[in-house]
């Protein structure tokens, strides 16, 4: 059962992070958090130990866990290694003479789901669980665990403006050709589809994340954050 609410907090709070509700300097409270969710503070200190390890938050002493500042550089270095590590996966996959990617709709129809939606939680982890089942296809389990690293330390910031919903609506159409080409074995083309798939992405965030102004008192944010 802690598993369980402890995944539930680690999506959570990883989606408040990730599409910037929650800004940098916000504070979490293991027992505020826990209290608003009705859940008890080993889950919830379990998924913020987890979130710490990926570098989204830093524990303060006697306060809680901190959310991370990012930085333009450390967003473009993102992009660049998942450029290469996802790309590298999916060229793996394509070339593989046997593949059943049939799992990956039901997520796909997931994601065009929340676009219609414009549910931003949803739509982020049923990408999330979209790009982890087609990297795994490439059955490297370190190579895996690299690239959802990665991804979950980027920072959404533009994901709800204009161009960000326009955006999400081009990726859910995208997803169904990802999978299109991997079964057809179209190496080049699906690699060029996932590199605009990625790359595509990184104007919107450093537009918004250059256009952020950070106040010198940490932000409360809106849920279980200490007061």
């Amino acid at each position: 059962m802690d598993q369980n609410l402890r995944e539930l907090v680690l999506q959570q709070v990883r989606a408040e992070i990730i599409s910037g509700q929650s800004m940098p300097g916000s504070m979490y409270s293991v027992p505020t958090l826990a209290a608003s969710l009705g859940v008890s503070s080993t889950p919830v200190r379990e998924a913020l130990l987890e979130l710490a390890r990926s570098g989204l938050i830093e524990p303060m002493r006697n306060r809680g866990f901190r959310v991370v500042e990012p930085t333009l550089t450390e967003l473009r270095n993102l992009f660049d290694l998942r450029e290469v590590l996802e790309l590298h996966a999916a060229a793996i996959v394509a070339r593989k003479p046997k593949k059943n990617l049939r799992k990956l709709v039901p997520f796909a129809d997931e994601v065009a789901r929340a676009v219609k939606a414009e549910d931003i939680g949803h739509y982020l982890e049923a990408d999330r669980n979209f790009h982890q089942l087609l990297t795994a296809a490439a059955d490297n389990a370190r190579l895996t665990e690299m690239v959802m690293g990665l991804r979950d330390q980027m920072r959404l910031y533009g994901i709800k403006s204009r161009a960000g919903l326009a955006r999400q609506n081009e990726s859910a159409a995208e997803h169904y050709q990802i999978i299109e080409l991997a079964m057809a074995g179209e190496e080049e083309a699906l690699t060029n589809l996932l590199r605009r798939h990625i790359r595509a992405w990184e104007p919107i965030f450093i537009e918004a994340l250059s256009r952020m102004t950070h106040p010198r008192e940490p932000i409360i944010a809106n849920r279980g954050r200490d007061r």
